[in-house]
């Protein structure tokens, strides 16, 4: 593989602690597990486990953000792709679902994703060509390409009503 043309890409963000509650991690149960991530220019995240870890429901947690994250590079690409190929999209949204395991030890691991985009288009006759583009927008998912579980795809693609 020639790398020569191969563009490096960095990411910075800051992730910080925020449920010390005066003790620490003295104990399983005295602290919580909210954090806030931090991106330059950006809104803050406020993100804790989820609530079966002791999490706090009302605020995002690494899973939630790992499926938004295959949702979202999947649109892009898709989207892109459909404006390559003359396709007018006006409406997409993605219904994500996924599983992860949690292993008897308490580690675990994502075993499926399964994205669900319901688009819109504006031209009956480029249905077909638009369903297959969610194929090629997986290709290129930077996301994707860095799973080793399959993200699959349960695509609805319908025509504005005028």
């Amino acid at each position: 593989m020639d790398t020569s043309k191969d563009k490096k890409h960095h990411y910075n963000l800051t992730v910080a602690w925020t449920g010390n509650k005066g003790e620490g991690t003295q104990n399983y149960r005295t602290y919580e597990r909210s954090h806030t991530v931090f991106i330059d220019n950006k809104a803050d995240i406020l993100c804790s486990s989820d609530p079966s870890f002791r999490g706090d429901k009302t605020k995002h947690n690494p899973e939630e953000l790992f499926l938004a994250s295959l949702s979202g590079c999947h649109m892009l690409w898709f989207l892109h792709l459909c404006s390559v190929a003359g396709i007018t999209v006006v409406e997409y949204t993605d219904k994500a679902t996924g599983t992860m395991i949690e292993n008897s030890n308490g580690s675990g691991y994502f075993e499926e994703v399964t994205l669900k985009p319901q688009v819109v288009i504006t031209d009956i006759s480029m249905i077909e060509k638009a369903n297959e583009l969610h194929h090629e927008a997986n290709k290129y998912c930077f996301i994707a390409n860095s799973c080793n579980f399959p993200v699959k795809h349960e695509s609805v693609c319908t025509v504005k009503n005028d």
